[in-house]
């Protein structure tokens, strides 16, 4: 029979284990915000304040900031990876692409153009997933060729017109973070140009932005900015 000290010492080891997790995950939320507000070079100590803990917490969790990237990024890859199988695994390859397209974009609305980010930031990360990068090139390349065999797709459409789309996309969501309906509807634009045939579908609501509203580039040195309104 467990003694009343053992049985303190296991209920004392659930607790602690209980909170690391939590830490944990409130490390890797945190790391997400600030690293797509900021970018991946933002202070560790504004990671460890957003999650509400110590720093030495955070490095008890992630001994370097290429350790943090890395779990910051995890859900996102498979995400990724999720959707590109989704793709190839659906009969009709229109509609496996627009999955594919439109979960990509939806993380790029989420993370702001943070994954791109990071794999610029480690270039050792890029060569350890290089037959991982390679094998995903294939398998679009794949769904590219199989949705134009169904008639769906443009003949003329090539594999690197979807890494441009893709660009395009981020860029406006650096500009316009908060505007989700501008988003949605670039990507609807997009899916429809890359159509065989002219689509008859509704795009989604338009964006409430106007010309006045366009965000300026940003002085030297400066965030961006956006025009006075009169």
């Amino acid at each position: 029979m467990a003694t009343e000290s053992s049985r303190n010492t296991t209920a004392r080891d659930t607790t602690v284990r209980a909170d690391a997790r939590r830490n944990r995950e409130r490390l890797l939320a945190a790391a997400r915000t600030v690293f797509a507000e900021h970018g991946i070079d933002a202070p560790m100590a504004t990671v460890a304040r957003l999650a509400g803990v110590g720093v030495a917490t955070l490095y008890r969790h992630f001994p370097t900031r290429e350790a943090l990237v890395r779990g910051a990024f995890a859900r996102q890859m498979e995400t990724c990876g999720r959707a590109l199988g989704d793709a190839l695994a659906a009969d009709d390859p229109w509609t496996g692409l627009t999955h594919l397209v439109e979960t990509v974009c939806a993380l790029q609305r989420e993370e702001r153009g943070f994954p791109a980010a990071f794999l610029d930031a480690f270039p050792e990360t890029t060569a350890a997933h290089a037959r991982s990068r390679e094998q995903a090139e294939r398998d679009v390349t794949a769904l590219v060729r199989r949705a134009q065999a169904s008639g769906a797709l443009r003949p003329d459409f090539h594999p690197s017109d979807l890494v441009v789309a893709l660009v395009a996309h981020c860029g406006l969501v650096a500009a316009l973070p908060d505007d989700a309906r501008a988003s949605r509807r670039l990507v609807a634009y997009l899916l429809q140009s890359f159509r065989a045939a002219p689509s008859a579908g509704p795009l989604p609501p338009p964006s409430g932005l106007t010309l006045r509203g366009l965000p300026l580039p940003p002085p030297e040195g400066g965030a961006s900015r956006t025009p006075r309104r009169s």
